[in-house]
């Protein structure tokens, strides 16, 4: 137990320093950021979904089979991640009057004001993305319990998934009115929220031993969400022969690295 704790921590503690992405964008112009930010995100598609069918599935139907519990925690995981994108994107598209940018002024970073407040999407952006932190926290600590290879797949999985999604969280900090620094700075102490995940998960796994049981699936269901439901959508609307070929290889890729993971166990 005390091995899987120093792990988890030691794994959060990475992956929020993930959130720290932003800084190697600031000298990057955005067409191109976007050019290469597209590549990362089949590549992490790859790894979530080579995690979720390679890693966590396996050991879900080892450990309970396949009955009906594991797939209502398995919707119940998607379904927590459907509502936590929906808290995250409604503000971010809900202005009243002349209070916030259009969606195509964020886009290009062009503020109304010279010195832009801060707007309620920014916010409500931070409080998803703290609840998405607070369960890949939750996810890491039970993948360790479970066993470390399991744990380490899963924290790279978390890790290349984290690059895209921190990078589009410290773009909407400060188009939302953060200076970069605040935005950096606080992006990072939401990544942090993380470690309540860990030690929320080995506290309930001390006192219920099967909650391994219920965050595995919970889980597998978010990464596959996440994998099919946004990054997929996302390289579909960048298309032409080299770019699609690339993603294409990226993603197999991802779910190679997965696989090879396999000889730790």
């Amino acid at each position: 137990m005390n091995v899987a704790w120093f792990y988890s921590i030691v794994s959060v503690l990475i992956v929020s320093l993930v959130s720290f992405v932003g800084v190697f964008t600031l000298g990057i112009k955005a067409e191109k950021l976007r050019k290469i930010l597209i590549y990362f995100i089949s590549f992490s598609a790859g790894a979530l979904f080579g995690d979720a069918f390679i890693h966590l599935m396996p050991e879900i139907v080892k450990e309970q089979g396949f009955g009906l519990n594991v797939s209502v925690y398995l919707l119940l995981g998607i379904l927590i991640f459907f509502i936590l994108e929906k808290i995250v994107h409604f503000q971010q598209y809900h202005c009243h009057g002349h209070e916030c940018e259009s969606e195509l002024e964020l886009e290009k970073g062009v503020h109304k004001s010279k010195n832009p407040k801060i707007h309620s999407f920014a916010y409500m952006s931070l409080i998803g993305s703290s609840l998405h932190n607070f369960i890949d926290g939750t996810i890491i600590a039970a993948s360790y319990l479970v066993s470390f290879p399991i744990g380490l797949a899963t924290t790279i999985a978390v890790v290349l998934h984290e690059i895209p999604h921190e990078l589009g969280d410290f773009s909407i900090l400060v188009h939302g009115g953060f200076t970069k620094g605040k935005a950096l700075f606080i992006n990072f102490i939401s990544a942090l929220i993380s470690l309540l995940g860990v030690v929320f998960t080995f506290m309930l796994s001390s006192n219920l031993g099967s909650v391994v049981n219920i965050i595995l699936p919970l889980a597998t269901g978010g990464f596959i969400y996440v994998a099919g439901s946004d990054l997929i959508p996302e390289l579909h609307k960048h298309g032409g022969f080299k770019t699609s070929l690339i993603q294409i290889l990226t993603f197999i890729l991802g779910i190679l690295i997965m696989a090879g993971m396999l000889v730790l166990g």
